[in-house]
C-alpha cells in the first residue's frame, strides 16, 4: 500500500509540474540589441523579468508579450547568446526564438518560423564625421572597413560593396559601435531600426541608406524578423494567429516606441 501511495504521489508531482510548465512560455533572446531587446536593472511598466535577474524590453519584449497573454502563459526571458539561440530551441530549453531573426533559407533547414513579425530594410551606420556619410550607393562606400554581426545576413552582404575592406565579424551591436567610435572600423550593416536607435543613443553616428535599387539586394526573408520555432512546433499556428491580430500601424508604434524607451536614450 505504502508503495502504491508513493506512486501516485510522485504521478501528482510529476502531472502538477508538467501543467506549471505548460502555463510558460519561455522566450530566447540576447538582451543586448536595441530597440530589439535590451537589459535593464530596473523593472518597469513594459519590462520582463529575465530569467537569471535583470529586466527585459524592447520590441521584441513587447511581442513576445502579446504573443503569450493570447496564448494565456506566463512570459519567461531567457538570456542567450546569438549563436546559441538556434541550438536552445531545438532542445528544448526555450519554446521560442524572438530576437529580431530572419528567417533566412538557411536558418529554416534546422528551424522552423512565424509569418513575419517586422520587416526592414538594411543600412550602414557610420560616423557623422566620416567621409562614407554621404554615400548614396554602395559604390560610395568603397574603401571602406565595414563589418557586421557574426553569424547573420548582415556580414555576408558586405561583400556586395565594391572596393569594400571587410572586417573579422564582432559578436554584438553594442561591440560594433565601440569599434565605431574608437575608428576601428569605418561602419557596420544593421536593420533601419537598430542603426535608428544607435543615431539616437549616439549623437556622434548617423546610418547611410539607399535609394530603392542602390542599396542591398536581399530576398524578403532576409529583412523580415519572424518567431523562431523548434521543427514541427505546434505553436507556429498558434502564434501566426496572434500576429494576424497585430496591424502594421500597431508594429510601427511599438517600434518607435520601443526606440524612444531605450536605456541608452534616457542617459
Amino acid at each position: 500500500m505504502k508503495k502504491i501511495i508513493a506512486i501516485l504521489v510522485t504521478l501528482l508531482l510529476t502531472a502538477g509540474l508538467t501543467t506549471v510548465m505548460a502555463e510558460t512560455l519561455r522566450v530566447g533572446m540576447e538582451c543586448d540589441y536595441a530597440p530589439f531587446n535590451w537589459t535593464q536593472a530596473g523593472e518597469s511598466e513594459m519590462s520582463v523579468p529575465i530569467e537569471n535577474g535583470g529586466y527585459a524590453d524592447g520590441y521584441d519584449v513587447q511581442i513576445a508579450r502579446q504573443i503569450a497573454g493570447a496564448l494565456g502563459r506566463d512570459l519567461v526571458i531567457v538570456r542567450t547568446s546569438w549563436d546559441g539561440l538556434a541550438l536552445a530551441v531545438m532542445s528544448g530549453k526555450i519554446d521560442a526564438i524572438i530576437a529580431g531573426m530572419s528567417p533566412t533559407a538557411e536558418r529554416s533547414m534546422t528551424i522552423d518560423f512565424s509569418d513575419p513579425y517586422y520587416e526592414s530594410d538594411l543600412v550602414v551606420v557610420v560616423r557623422a564625421d566620416s567621409p562614407f556619410a554621404d554615400a548614396v550607393t554602395l559604390e560610395g562606400l568603397s574603401g571602406a572597413m565595414i563589418t557586421a554581426q557574426l553569424n547573420t545576413f548582415h556580414y555576408t552582404v558586405i561583400d556586395q560593396i565594391p572596393g569594400v575592406k571587410k572586417q573579422v565579424a564582432l559578436d554584438t551591436f553594442p561591440a560594433m559601435i565601440v569599434a565605431l567610435n574608437a575608428g576601428r572600423i569605418d561602419g557596420y550593416i544593421s536593420e533601419r531600426p537598430g542603426a535608428v536607435s544607435a543615431v539616437t543613443a549616439n549623437p556622434g553616428l548617423t546610418f547611410v541608406s539607399f535609394p530603392e535599387g542602390e542599396g542591398f539586394a536581399a530576398e524578403p526573408e532576409d529583412i523580415a524578423v519572424a518567431v523562431g520555432l523548434k521543427k514541427g512546433s505546434e505553436l507556429r499556428g498558434q502564434i501566426n494567429a496572434v500576429l494576424a491580430e497585430i496591424s502594421r500601424e500597431a508594429r510601427q508604434r511599438m517600434m518607435d516606441e520601443a526606440v524612444a524607451r531605450q536605456p541608452l536614450v534616457e542617459e
